[in-house]
């Protein structure tokens, strides 16, 4: 019985010694360490003596502040992976095989892609210090009488797809939605979203309609909501990399029903909303200011009109992009049809 006491002090002792040498060496080396359980509960035992807390748990503030580091470092994380985070994208709109629907039908992709450069270096030039990415705004699905839907060919929007991606650009999938539910719509592009870490996607409420160019169609907030759980669930389970895009136009109030009811935090879906809309510049500023009332939805988006023959509506006269810039919150991403 002796010796197995003496046995058991002397090990108890040895342990002491360990642990005292750990603490002097992580005080003299400068580094902040986490003690051994053993230890921060003896530290805090008058604390934890009548708190119910079991031994080698976190005190109440401990808790609280690896709750927050946690908090932080998720929040790094999450806009480390943010494409807007250091850069705002200026686009070109429209549809391949179409002159009518926006100057990426006017031009071959090289010609759009020199002209591109350009007005991206415009922008850059007035950012203050921002980086500009370039993109092609593409129709996906393209609504027609009776709210039925076109689409793209697959081979067709590859094409572009795979062009911009060899010249570091992203794409837009948008979709019209016509007279279709907008969360099948979005679930039809979503496979892009795996297959090209370039390609981010689009909802254009106008067109959600079945009678297209008499009426403008709505999506509700509750929709928008649905449509960005669906895509993060997709992002997630496919483990694609990073955060994608999902851009919302509005030029006028009926778009987007009980708006104030949409949320734009989502982990890994950047939620955009689009000044759509063409006219003088106190109409785009006046409908500018209605987005910009939806404090929900921060990150915003601004459209132009190019004032070319073929376009079905222009801006006359048209931003510059220092005007462009100078709308309060300022757009990140700047579209051009």
């Amino acid at each position: 019985m002796n010796v197995f006491y003496l046995k058991r002090g002397c090990l108890a002792f040895l342990l002491l010694i360990v642990v005292h040498a750990a603490v002097f060496t992580a005080e003299n080396e400068g580094e902040k360490k986490i003690f051994p359980a053993i230890y921060r509960n003896e530290k805090n035992k008058d604390k934890l003596k009548n708190s119910g807390t079991p031994a080698g748990a976190d005190t109440e503030e401990e808790a609280k502040i690896k709750k927050e580091r946690e908090e932080q470092a998720k929040k790094l994380f999450l806009n480390a992976q943010s494409i807007l985070l250091n850069n705002d994208i200026v686009a070109y709109y429209g549809h391949p095989n179409s002159k009518g629907m926006g100057i990426l039908g006017r031009m071959s992709k090289e010609n759009l892609l020199k002209r591109l450069e350009a007005q991206a270096e415009e922008y850059k030039a007035v950012s203050g210090g921002r980086n500009i990415i370039k993109a092609f705004y593409i129709i996906y699905g393209t609504v027609q009488p009776e709210g039925r839907i076109g689409y793209i060919g697959d081979a067709r929007l590859k094409e572009y797809i795979d062009f911009a991606a060899e010249n570091d650009m992203l794409v837009f999938l948008d979709h019209q939605i016509g007279k279709y539910d907008p969360i099948a719509s979005l679930q039809l592009m979503l496979p892009y979203l795996k297959e090209y870490s370039n390609v981010h996607l689009a909802l254009d409420p106008e067109w959600r309609t079945t009678k297209p160019m008499q009426e403008i169609g709505s999506v509700s907030g509750e929709e928008i909501n649905r449509a960005q759980e669906v895509m993060q669930k997709y992002i997630i389970d496919n483990e694609i990399s990073g955060e994608r895009l999902l851009v919302i136009h509005q030029f006028n109030a009926g778009m987007i029903n009980n708006r104030k009811a949409v949320k734009a935090d989502f982990e890994r879906v950047r939620l955009v909303l689009c000044m759509d809309g063409h006219g003088t510049p106190a109409k785009k500023r006046g409908s500018y200011e209605y987005n910009a009332l939806a404090t929900n939805i921060p990150v915003k988006a601004f459209k132009l009109f190019y004032n070319e023959k073929g376009n079905t509506g222009v801006d006359e006269p048209i931003l510059t992009p220092k005007q462009v810039y100078e709308l309060q919150p300022r757009p990140m991403l700047i579209m051009y049809q």
